[in-house]
């Protein structure tokens, strides 16, 4: 397979009349400078997809139940009691219907792989399925028919509270101890064996689900693989983790841990200067999810300092309450426009450009961060990439990096045109190709559940 384009943004930059050449998921070839050969695929943009670092698709089926108010004052917290009212029903069926839409719905926004932060394991009563990774297979199955990449990332989750408090009854479909979580470590990996290119990592979900004693043995399992937390996302967090240990959640983390290139610290949204210097100097990828961050009240990371300092970082869509890939980066620039007062922050010097720049960042990041590191469209890459809708009038003599301005700050998920994943087309015309079907499923398990 090959494809034409007349702009291309490649490792190195834009080129343009560049043909890609595609054998067995991955670019065979680039040139630049040339002529479509005979039936190559034309388009006018393309550029590589975006990997997505943090998501927890179940929860694509509550986006909006949450925005009702309480009686006293709405937090994460009580946003957290709802999650655990809908998680109540919902078994392995509903589980890949949920997450085949927000699969989709991620490639039709430019995402072609998903890190999916996995933590409902168990049946309604807390007892593990017969087959103690029927959930992961779920997740598997939707990944399998949507055709994204899959970084699964199987949840440590223990108990409710620093110190090894006991978990609450809400928490029960999550529970596992050191030794349960390696069996289902262990047929999570059997469960991917057939998936493409899928990668499994471990997830202790934070300081607060694991204590200081089990959280070594599960990094260990990992053997290599990325490893995820939740760090920091919540000024009581932080409150109660100083209550517990005297020190910060990420002081803390760099303390007792090897935290390196192959972590991912999910949020970090409050930390000290002392900490994001460490996070930078440690070379893990901060996942930040702007649009959840936002929904739920959490804060703004310190982006300008940390860029500055060299932190790596990527993007993730979280609670999927809504999915779309730039306009992550749109609002994590314009969360730090909003808290220092300025503009193009995160440009990285004088005359380049924002877009680009968080564009690059994000790719890189996020591969790093789901155990797929990419230098984007290259020889040997993955092949996978998106093309943008040309012929919008929003691209009108648009090139070069003002299209990544363009579509990031003004454009969004409505102008991506098609979506290739390992060399296959999975989206075309702006939607998935079995966007229908999944569409049917969809709506038939939500209505069941909110029945």
């Amino acid at each position: 397979m090959a494809l034409w384009c007349e702009q291309a943004w490649l490792s190195d930059g834009w080129h343009g009349r560049v043909r890609l050449a595609v054998e067995n998921g991955r670019i065979s070839g680039v040139e630049t400078g040339v002529d479509p050969g005979p039936g190559d695929e034309r388009h006018a943009i393309i550029l590589p997809a975006l990997p997505n670092l943090h998501s927890h698709a179940f929860q694509r089926g509550m986006a909006g139940l949450a925005e009702r108010a309480g009686e006293g004052d709405d937090s994460f917290w009580t946003w957290r009691e709802v999650m655990y009212r809908f998680v109540d029903r919902l078994d392995p069926d509903g589980m890949q219907a949920i997450a085949a839409l927000a699969y989709a719905e991620m490639l039709e926004s430019g995402f072609a792989r998903v890190g999916e932060f996995h933590y409902l394991h168990h049946d309604v009563d807390g007892r593990p399925y017969g087959d103690v990774a029927a959930m992961a297979q779920a997740i598997a199955g939707a990944a399998s028919e949507t055709g994204i990449g899959l970084t699964l990332l199987p949840v440590f989750y223990a108990h409710s509270g620093f110190g090894g408090a006991a978990p609450t009854h809400g928490q029960r479909r999550f529970i596992n101890d050191v030794g349960s979580f390696a069996k289902l470590l262990d047929r999570t990996r059997e469960a991917i064996a057939d998936l493409d290119d899928a990668v499994v990592g471990v997830a202790p979900h934070s300081l607060r689900a694991a204590t200081a004693d089990e959280l070594p043995d599960i990094v260990a399992m990992a053997a290599g693989a990325p490893v995820h937390i939740h760090i920091a996302e919540q000024v009581a967090e932080v409150d109660a983790c100083v209550a517990w240990s005297g020190a910060r959640p990420v002081e803390w983390l760099m303390d007792h841990a090897e935290v390196g290139p192959d972590w991912c610290l999910v949020h970090a949204t409050h930390v000290s200067d002392a900490e994001r210097r460490a996070m930078a100097r440690s070379g893990a990828v901060v996942g930040l999810c702007p649009i959840t961050e936002a929904n739920l009240g959490d804060g703004l990371f310190p982006a300008r300092a940390f860029f500055a300092e060299g932190g790596r970082f990527g993007v993730g869509s979280d609670s999927n309450v809504e999915i779309d890939a730039v306009a992550e980066l749109r609002l994590l620039e314009y969360g730090q426009r909003l808290g220092d007062r300025g503009r193009n922050l995160l440009a990285g010097g004088a005359g380049r450009s924002t877009g680009a720049n968080l564009y690059r960042g994000a790719l890189a990041g996020g591969g790093q961060a789901l155990g797929r590191p990419t230098k984007g469209l290259a020889d040997g890459e993955a092949a996978d990439f998106i093309s943008l809708k040309a012929d919008d009038p929003y691209f009108a003599g648009r090139r070069g990096d003002a299209i990544l301005d363009s579509w990031i700050f003004g454009g969004g998920a409505r102008l991506v045109d098609c979506v290739w994943r390992s060399g296959a087309k999975r989206v075309e015309g702006g939607r998935h190709v079995a966007r229908d079907t999944i569409d049917a499923r969809y709506r038939r398990v939500v209505e069941a559940l909110l029945a």
